[in-house]
């Protein structure tokens, strides 16, 4: 199992605080990563694109065509933070699955950012703000509230408890489905390093792959549920 994260502790206005290093460090790594195959792949963009190229854009079509569709009038609005939530957590997920447990620390170890609960809960918290700000610029007091009667005041206060409760789900989601993972591939190396993790590891591969991609629709969906008109 996990040996725990590597815990720095840091004064910050006369306030202690405690930052999860190897989480931190990870996360930069992901988004440096993206920033670099980012800055390689629109370089020299071709009519006749590269593989890498190819790859970007079959990525990229598929999220402006998932937004278009659910959100017609506003898709490309929201589409680049749809996209970046996708590639990044995606990034993050397959982190775990490289030997990063060889590089030894004095407390705790390196794995995939996204097993953290402090990283799942951020992102969802950006999804929620997010959401509900843009339901507010589109539809201002009526996002909350669709009327005065006491039907529509009951309802509005369960629609504000699932507002809270929609970025819990995706942040309890992603973050127990990668440490899950983690930790039965760290106890079937304990068992037997040669060849009995490898099905597991493929298989978490998928694991990582598809949880991005839940994560990422399900934001898409609260978003469209918040701008689209014909939801309320």
């Amino acid at each position: 199992m996990s040996e725990g994260h590597w815990i720095v502790n840091k004064v910050i206005a006369g306030h202690s605080l405690n930052f999860n290093a190897d989480t931190i460090l990870t996360m930069w790594a992901a988004m440096a990563f993206l920033l670099v195959i980012s800055f390689i792949a629109t370089r020299n963009l071709t009519i006749f694109p590269n593989r890498l190229q190819l790859i970007l854009e079959g990525i990229l079509g598929y999220f402006r065509d998932l937004v278009n569709n659910m959100m017609p009038k506003e898709g490309n609005k929201h589409f680049p933070l749809i996209a970046s939530l996708f590639l990044f957590i995606v990034t993050a997920n397959l982190m775990g699955q490289l030997p990063l447990k060889m590089i030894e620390l004095k407390h705790g170890e390196m794995a995939s950012p996204t097993n953290d609960i402090n990283l799942t809960a951020a992102l969802a918290i950006i999804v929620l703000i997010y959401y509900v700000t843009a339901g507010i610029i589109k539809k201002k007091f009526k996002f909350f509230l669709h009327g005065f009667s006491l039907v529509a005041i009951i309802s509005a206060l369960v629609e504000i408890l699932e507002l809270f409760t929609r970025p819990l789900t995706l942040a309890l989601r992603l973050f127990g489905n990668i440490l899950a993972g983690e930790i039965l591939i760290t106890a079937l190396l304990g068992i037997c390093a040669w060849g009995l993790p490898l099905p597991i590891m493929f298989f978490e591969i998928l694991v990582a792959c598809v949880q991005a991609l839940v994560f990422t629709m399900l934001t898409t969906v609260y978003i469209a549920s918040a701008v689209n008109e014909e939801q309320h």
